[in-house]
């Protein structure tokens, strides 16, 4: 990662950006298009945690040729990743360096049904004038596809949109109905070709979870489709004849936003999901599979020359150029820009340059920033990281920032501040199809920890 701020790529974006921003400049033009912002986050409940999801007055923008990069990028990375998974239900040794635990080993082993490890998934990202990088994936259970359509419909109804469209063209995103063909086409190949009837989908996680808003966007899409779709937790669902039931109603397809680490203190308590799927009588998607490159040190195998063998040349060279440099923190020799060092002693000397990160959590939690740290803020960080035992040190990439204007409060105060901008293109099925943008005032760009989110939009001149 890099506090050094980027400007916006080449003269289009910039140029469309300072238009947008005149544009707001407009008192009335503002004020009214903070009101219809406002209007549509209460009015569709777009909050996370009691507060607005997207508190700013502008939309990402990407050029097409950007998207094009990000497309071809993330796929090829993808397919790399495919094959990690390949690799690890092969060789306990993969699993070993991923991180994998004896009981999600034995989750993994079990076959979904179906070829792909992650149907659904979030490469995070940065995008900035002279780089394109990944900091992190996203392949058990990724959130934010339905509040982004919400998002993006919102923000095409503002008044300086509409004003701003008038010069540009601009395309959004809807990924809920690519969300939507991913169980469709999972539960096709679950059933060994076209699939003869419509299935049940269940949407399975935690009750009162901040994200409930999302699953029942997704289901009331679903049922506006003509499929039958429910939000339930796993202690509501019941395993009989190793068939699935919710309230006695067969499941076919679980739409899984339940985590494997929120699942595995209470699967003794609640063990029909888990059955029913070791029974194979359910789609379960994402499948525990996920977990293999959800871990973070799937980053630390696609960078080991150790495991280069098992990528093509297209592969190997975006992992180059565009994955950081990995490695399972350990006291180990290892190589780094070709040469031999002491994993430990050499973390211990780079801070400027270095995060250490826990191999399996989410929103922020546990990440030391190396170049945020004094030297005894880094000992002590190093220290922890090696007691815990499975942390990540990882390369500083390049980061994206932009000036956005961020709304104070909700009399519709607003100001220019400087946001670091991660670009999530979303993947169905290995393709890249949809993408958001988290904002945030700090290194770390987790809506969970305070950050925001705006849709993102391809632009062109008319």
């Amino acid at each position: 990662m890099n506090s050094a701020p980027e400007t916006a790529r080449g003269p289009l974006l910039k140029n469309a950006v300072d238009y947008y921003h005149s544009l707001l400049e407009d008192h009335d033009l503002a004020t009214e298009s903070h009101r219809v912002l406002q209007d549509g986050l209460e009015r569709n409940r777009l909050v996370f945690g009691g507060r607005p999801l997207s508190p700013y007055l502008r939309p990402h923008f990407i050029t097409f040729a950007d998207w094009a990069r990000v497309k071809m990028t993330c796929e090829t990375i993808w397919s790399a990743l495919q094959k990690v998974k390949d690799a690890a239900v092969a060789d306990d040794s993969i699993l070993d360096e991923l991180g994998v635990t004896p009981i999600e080993r034995e989750l993994v082993k079990i076959d979904p049904g179906y070829r792909q490890v992650s149907p659904t998934s979030r490469l995070d990202s940065f995008l900035t004038d002279d780089a394109y990088s990944y900091v992190e994936l996203n392949g058990e259970s990724p959130a934010g596809i339905a509040y982004a359509d919400s998002a993006t419909a919102i923000f095409r109804s503002l008044p300086v949109l509409e004003r701003f469209c008038e010069r540009y063209e601009v395309q959004g995103f809807n990924g809920r109905p690519l969300l939507l063909d991913v169980l469709l086409d999972c539960w096709d190949e679950f059933c060994g070709g076209k699939a003869d009837r419509k299935p049940v989908i269940a949407i399975v996680d935690l009750k009162d979870l901040p994200t409930q808003k999302e699953f029942e966007l997704f289901r009331d899409y679903f049922e506006e489709q003509g499929y039958d779709a429910m939000i339930c937790s796993p202690h509501e669902l019941e395993c009989d004849g190793g068939k699935l039931y919710l309230g006695g109603v067969q499941i076919d397809v679980v739409y899984k936003r339940l985590l494997v680490n929120e699942y595995l203190p209470i699967m003794g308590e609640a063990p029909a999901l888990v059955d029913a799927y070791r029974a194979g009588s359910i789609c379960m998607v994402n499948s525990f599979r996920g977990k293999l490159v959800h871990k973070k040190a799937i980053f630390a195998v696609l960078t080991d020359q150790r495991y280069a063998c098992l990528f093509n040349e297209a592969e190997l060279a975006a992992i180059a150029d565009h994955v950081p440099w990995t490695r399972k923190f350990r006291d180990e020799r290892t190589i780094n820009s070709n040469e031999e060092i002491d994993l430990v002693q050499w973390t211990r000397a780079n801070s400027s340059k270095l995060v250490l990160k826990p191999n399996d959590d989410y929103g922020g939690h546990g990440i030391y920033i190396g170049w945020n740290s004094s030297e005894q803020e880094w000992s002590e960080a190093i220290s922890a990281a090696l007691a815990d035992g499975d942390y990540l040190v990882q390369e500083r990439v390049r980061t994206a920032k932009e000036m956005f204007p961020m709304i104070f409060d909700e009399h519709g105060k607003w100001g220019m501040i400087e946001q670091l901008v991660d670009l999530d293109p979303l993947l169905f099925n290995g393709s890249v199809g949809a993408a958001f943008t988290r904002l945030s005032t700090s290194e770390l760009a987790n809506v969970s920890s305070g950050g925001g989110m705006v849709p993102t939009f391809i632009i062109s001149e008319k």
